[in-house]
């Protein structure tokens, strides 16, 4: 009985273990990639290719909303990998294997219903790391050591880092693409790199990524997430299109020589890299972009027959790679490497040793603390010869006699450089301030030997006595000088503090920041059509950041541009010489204000004058000149008999009454004209009365049909006004002028000004 019991208990399990997933293993097909990517057994690798493009676009989950469509694209993904794979498709096709996931697609189906059904938090469980790959184990980040080793490494090569974790069922069908890719890229000089999001969550969330699995790319502090499907040619194309454009020229027998000669303008060496391949080696680039501050690349193509000229210049072996490095001399290499399987650690080598020139321009700081490093404890010394010299063809064979005195001397205590005295002002005058001689001139030319004690800039120096013009003598006296120096470093008698040396390169940074930002853009449509807002965020920030930083930058230059306001008027005399420019062919739009005054008048109207308008001195359009009408009283008459309406209706009777009389004359002292020399017409500003003359002339246009005072007041004289007071209303007169509501008077021509009026 007690059998038949166990028997019975057994059954009874059975069926309720069928109960239970007879409908998962029931509905889970026999995995076939033929049939989940639709071609024959005797498909070719271009059209799995072709097929296996168009159906990820299909069924991608980013773009496919249906319930099942992130199921499909695993499949579909899964497939092209064992297809893909010669020997994966023969195991398949012989044995029906999969190598350690053939039972995916029942796997898959198994997981499905409770992945999808509960919602796991990593960090909850701490489930120890026994099951981990060693691949992953260490490439593993933690927070501090991405912000403090990783992040500044990024500006020399790129990363590729993987976001998964513990609980992540679909992280398992990536990992053999991701060992393969792990396998070809680390040892080209990729970083890698895997973050578990349970663990580092800070880490997950400081890189904005906030799924599983999740694949993205570290350069230059900028992070881009891979949308594609996870192939290893995809993610070799997705870490090359990281680095930036036109990193490695391509040079031709037309382009060879000016990329050789362009040494001098970027103060860098060149070099040139030979090989066979189409499309510049991902090694190439990699080390191109690690080493792009120091050392130009190109690429010649030896399959090219645009190239033949070069490499039959150069004599180079077309059956192995190539590499020559150039230095200030461009017809022969300062060093070849070629070897059938360049390796990392080769060419790092080869760049790292000549990564400077022979003689290096002091450009900016940081150069300067590689070449002449400051003084270290139980190391070598390191001294730094210096030419201080200029720019221009009159330097050229001074400076030449030089970097061959350098090449000559070639000891590793030694280090050559030169900088231009306009370039790095400062510098300069604070190493020769201390010379007993005459203060140097600007084509002076002077070698200078030194030290670096510290690296808050106190240096030990000495100026090699005689200058430096590239003669013979020349170089003997400075050889024995640096052998004194190398016998005895207390040779050095002068010590300073050096300033921080000029960046000559910092107007390149405009064109660098726009190159920056189109990256940043083609980044952003891209996320756009593929990543959730969260992910978008950073890029969103850094744009309305940069187009805040340029609007502002964009305001400061527009106050910076315009001319500083002077301090003074500048009011010219409006003579036969300067009439016409003046006034006749006066600009559109531009305005001459015009004082009259006499010879008495002169000085107190002409600081009266100045005083008024200061304030409107800064307009761009308005010019300032003075009329005496003792040199020329007929001006003033044929203007105003040119523009009757000018004059008051009151003044028109008296003259009418008094036309027989030819003892009163006008007096124009003190009146003003704003006068518009292409339009043609003025406003007038007519005086404040002082009692010296009539009524008629004592009020501006805008005032005279206001005027009701009788005539008899005109001739009473008044003692208490003086002369300057005539100008006391062209403050508001002048206000009313630029906001143009004064009455404008036209004349069909402008009187002639030929003529001086004698002197009585």
């Amino acid at each position: 009985m007690g059998g038949w019991s166990v028997f019975v208990s057994c059954c009874v399990w059975a069926i309720l273990l069928l109960a239970l997933f007879g409908d998962s293993l029931a509905s889970a097909p026999e995995f076939d990639p033929y049939n989940v990517l639709g071609v024959t057994r005797h498909a070719s690798q271009a059209e799995i290719k072709k097929v296996y493009k168009s159906l990820a676009r299909e069924w991608h989950p980013d773009k496919n909303k249906s319930p099942g469509a992130e199921d499909m694209f695993i499949k579909i993904t899964k497939s092209y990998e064992i297809l893909s794979n010669e020997e994966r498709r023969a195991n398949y096709d012989q044995f029906g294997q999969m190598d350690e996931n053939q039972n995916f697609a029942q796997a898959q189906q198994g997981f499905r219903h409770y992945h999808d059904s509960f919602y796991f938090d990593e960090s909850f469980f701490h489930f120890p790391r026994t099951s981990r790959d060693f691949t992953d184990s260490k490439h593993l980040f933690h927070y501090s050591q991405y912000i403090s080793e990783v992040l500044p490494d990024s500006f020399k090569r790129p990363y590729l880092i993987k976001i998964t974790s513990e609980w992540c069922f679909t992280c398992i069908h990536i990992e053999p693409v991701w060992k393969d890719t792990v396998q070809e890229l680390e040892p080209l000089g990729v970083g890698i790199g895997v973050v578990d999001i349970g663990y580092e969550r800070q880490l997950a969330n400081h890189l904005g990524a906030h799924r599983t699995p999740s694949i993205l790319g570290l350069i230059n502090g900028k992070v881009t997430f891979f949308h594609y499907a996870v192939v290893r040619e995809h993610l070799r194309q997705f870490v090359e299109s990281l680095l930036p454009q036109k990193l490695v020229e391509k040079v031709t027998d037309n382009s060879y020589l000016e990329f050789l000669n362009s040494w001098h303008e970027e103060n860098k060496p060149r070099v040139l890299m030979f090989d066979v391949a189409s499309n510049i080696p991902l090694l190439y680039k990699l080390t191109a972009f690690a080493y792009k501050d120091y050392v130009r690349f190109g690429y010649v193509d030896m399959g090219l027959t645009e190239t033949s000229k070069v490499v039959q210049r150069f004599n180079i072996n077309t059956y192995a790679p190539t590499m020559l490095l150039f230095k200030e001399n461009t017809d022969k290499p300062a060093d070849v490497i070629q070897a059938r399987g360049m390796k990392k650690q080769i060419i790092d080598e080869f760049v790292s040793n000549n990564r400077f020139l022979l003689v290096p321009r002091l450009v900016n700081q940081k150069l300067f603390d590689e070449l002449c490093p400051v003084k270290q404890i139980h190391r070598r010394r390191k001294f730094c010869v210096l030419l201080v010299t200029g720019e221009g063809e009159q330097f050229v064979s001074v400076n030449e006699a030089f970097f061959d005195f350098a090449s000559s001397n070639t000891k590793e205590v030694l280090r050559f450089a030169y900088v231009y005295q306009r370039q790095q002002q400062p510098l300069c005058d604070t190493l020769l301030k201390k010379e007993d001689t005459t203060p140097p001139q600007v084509r002076d030319i002077h070698v200078i030997l030194l030290e670096r004690r510290n690296a808050t800039g106190r240096v030990f120096y000495r100026t090699v006595t005689g200058g430096w013009n590239g003669s013979d003598d020349d170089k003997h006296r400075l050889l024995e000088q640096l052998e004194l120096l190398q016998r005895d470093s207390s040779y050095l008698t002068h010590d300073a503090m050096l300033p921080e040396l000029n960046n000559e390169f910092a107007s390149m940074f405009l064109i660098q920041w726009i190159n920056t930002a189109y990256d940043y853009l083609a980044q952003f449509y891209f996320d756009l059509l593929y990543s959730n807002w969260r992910e978008m965020m950073p890029v969103l920030s850094l744009i309305f950041s940069a187009l805040f930083i340029l609007d502002v930058c964009v305001s400061l230059v527009s106050c910076f541009s315009r001319p500083p306001k002077k301090s003074f008027v500048e009011v010219t005399e409006l003579t036969d010489i300067t009439y016409m420019s003046n006034l006749v062919r006066l600009k559109p739009g531009h305005i001459n204000v015009v004082l009259i005054l006499t010879d008495a008048s002169k000085q107190v109207l002409l600081r009266k004058f100045a005083k008024e308008v200061f304030s409107f001195s800064g307009s761009q359009t308005l010019h300032y000149s003075f009329l005496n009408v003792d040199k020329h009283s007929q001006w003033m008459d044929s203007l105003m008999e040119s523009a009757p309406d000018a004059r008051p209706s009151d003044c028109l009777d008296k003259e009418e009454e008094e036309e027989d009389s030819t003892s009163n004359k006008s007096d124009y002292t003190g009146h003003v004209l704003a006068l518009n020399g292409h339009k043609k017409y003025f406003c007038l500003f007519r005086p404040v009365f002082t009692g010296e003359e009539a009524e008629c002339s004592r009020w501006s246009d805008e005032d005279a049909s206001k005027a009701s005072r009788s005539r008899s007041s005109s001739r009473q004289k008044a003692t208490t006004l003086e002369i300057h007071h005539k100008l006391d209303r062209l403050g508001l007169w002048m206000e009313r002028l630029m906001e143009g509501t004064l009455p404008r008077h036209y004349v069909p021509a402008w009187p002639g000004l030929d003529t001086i009026t004698p002197q009585k």
